[in-house]
């Protein structure tokens, strides 16, 4: 099977729109710049604002509804110009994000507390932003929430398209949306990895990344469909891959072992050889580890033998979640216009490092990598060609069995698996879920699935609402980072893989109640595919106590899970 890509959409700090994004990369015209919008204090932070406020983005995209989260109005505007492009319709929508509403709740979070602005709070939730675009969009049969950090939309294009391979869905609308939030600059501020200057991806002084803002989608479909009806294609998926790097929660191992083992098994999915891509789009956030261990993978795979490499993170800023959608698109225009985007800003190498394009050169590409890589080591690459590359499809006809299950464990049970130094950073339902995975792997004598796939409706809650209550109680001042480390919602499938030194596949959805029906459909089709022969999918959520009284009043009370199950493919 040739998985097309018939449509293409974009907005950031370059453009609102694919053409917009064109000339900027071509005239070098970088977006970072000083702070608009967002309103933190924290001014002397550089970003890469979408240039609109949230009644101007309403207006572009044509919504009437208050409120709406700003990560949903740039969804919809990017998302809309895919559909258009590819004139037609989807069955499938799949969007990453992680800050999902939070711009939202940052407003309203005193008045929650006081019982009040009762039904904003939904839309707090990743997946109630991604239904937001929906909405306008169209139906959808079949709509996820990937939520893995910087990864995540580099993982919906991968789920979309095992989608189309195992025929659950005939075309698919991925790619991910991200808007800045004070909760999200503050939380990297604290890690102390912003750059107050604009930034320098592989420079030898780099200093840290700009955060960004955005939206990015593809519309996949297969060759076959769209030649039948007349349609442009604009490339094809070639290959794909997600690894975990099992090192650290925010930093990326020496070695660059979960980057190393994404683009390999990427480039192997394709059929190719290193030898055979043209141009890297790094995922080159300009901070020192990420750059280095990147640069150590990359150097690892393709030797003495790299082509050409750069990061367009200095043009649109560090757009997290919704980078793999973006740098997708950027990939694709780069590839019809044969051309290789720049590596702004740099001007010196260092020892260890890749050295980067760095003026925009013209150069045919056939054959492209594109790099996505989160938080918790979520690693995914993605090959995007010019011509078919044949994908093998598979019938959704599978035998599964739940080979065991765990019932949600109580403290007494943690210190038989987590030391007291980790157990003191985690909340009581974090350990338990931790507990509950260690359980069932010991118990099935599985103790290394082949993926980790986690279900959540609003993630690590009590975290994220520490950080955020801290946040406003101090006017952004003095933060700590512990919180908002564990704030992510892949915090609990990252921690699994990095105990357990697991490299495989891992990816948690974010869907509201769907959120495990998503990550059944994930392994199942991977199982159908034969990706993968066992997963252990963790269900996981906690309650807060304002976010569960506010969620009372309106009759969604939350309800904490901590449930793991291992399932394996039948013979």
């Amino acid at each position: 099977m040739h998985i097309a890509i018939t449509g293409i959409g974009t907005v950031s700090a370059i453009g609102m729109n694919c053409a917009e994004t064109l000339q900027s990369l071509l005239s070098e015209h970088p977006g970072i710049g000083s702070m608009r919008q967002l309103g933190s204090v924290h001014t002397e932070l550089p970003v890469g604002e979408v240039p609109y406020s949230n009644a101007e983005l309403k207006r572009i995209a044509g919504v009437s509804e208050e409120p709406m989260p700003r990560t949903s109005l740039l969804g919809i505007i990017a998302a809309r110009e895919a559909l258009t492009m590819a004139n037609r319709t989807c069955d499938a929508f799949i969007s990453g994000t992680t800050v999902g509403g939070m711009d939202l709740t940052e407003q309203h979070w005193q008045d929650y507390s006081k019982g009040k602005a009762t039904e904003k709070i939904r839309l707090h939730e990743a997946g109630e932003s991604t239904n937001a675009i929906a909405k306008h969009l169209g139906h959808f049969a079949f709509i996820a929430t990937p939520s893995t950090a910087c990864s995540s939309s580099l993982n919906a294009i991968i789920l979309g398209a095992n989608l189309l391979r195992t025929g659950k869905a005939k075309a698919a609308l991925v790619g991910g949306a991200e808007s800045l939030s004070k909760f999200h600059l503050n939380g990297f501020n604290t890690l102390m990895i912003l750059d107050h200057q604009p930034c320098r991806p592989f420079d030898a002084e780099r200093n840290g990344l700009n955060l960004g803002e955005g939206a990015g989608y593809l519309v996949i479909e297969s060759e076959e469909e769209a030649i039948a009806r007349g349609a442009t294609i604009l490339g094809y998926i070639g290959g794909y891959a997600n690894t975990c790097d099992a090192y650290h929660q925010t930093a990326s191992s020496a070695d660059g072992e979960g980057a190393f083992r994404a683009m390999q098994d990427a480039i192997q999915m394709s059929g190719l050889q290193p030898a055979d891509i043209d141009y890297i789009n790094a995922h080159g956030t300009a901070t020192p580890n990420n750059d280095l261990s990147e640069s150590v993978a990359l150097l690892r795979l393709f030797g003495s033998r790299m082509p050409a490499v750069s990061s367009t993170k200095a043009f649109t800023g560090h757009t997290t979640s919704a980078s793999g959608g973006i740098e997708a698109v950027v990939c694709l225009l780069a590839m019809q216009h044969g051309f290789v985007p720049a590596n702004l800003n740099w001007s010196k190498t260092g020892e260890g490092l890749i050295v980067p394009i760095t003026h925009t050169t013209r150069q045919p590409l056939k054959h492209v990598l594109c790099n996505a890589f989160g938080f918790g080591g979520n690693e995914s690459s993605l090959v995007l060609s010019t011509e078919g590359i044949d994908l093998p499809k598979a019938e959704y006809t599978l035998g599964l069995s739940a080979l065991c299950q765990s019932t949600t464990p109580d403290d007494s049970e943690v210190s038989k698996y987590i030391s007291a130094a980790e157990g003191r950073r985690m909340t009581s339902q974090t350990r338990r879920i931790v507990v509950a995975a260690r359980q069932v792997m010991e118990e099935s004598g599985i103790t290394m699935p082949d993926a980790i796939v986690c279900a959540t409706q609003w993630g690590c809650m009590l975290q994220s609402m520490r950080f955020l209550q801290d946040m406003l109680d101090t006017d952004e001042q003095q933060l700590k980072p512990t919180p908002f480390i564990q704030s992510t919602h892949n915090t609990i499938a990252s921690m699994i893989a990095i105990m357990t030194g697991n490299h495989g596949y891992n990816c948690t959805y974010a869907q509201g109640k769907q959120s495990y029906e998503c990550a059944m459909a994930d392994i199942t089709t991977q199982m159908s595919l034969g990706l993968i022969r066992s997963a252990l999918v963790l269900e996981f959520d906690e309650e807060v106590e304002v976010w569960d009284k506010v969620l009372t009043l309106i009759g969604d009370k939350t309800h904490a899970v901590a449930r793991a199950t291992l399932f394996v493919k039948k013979d």
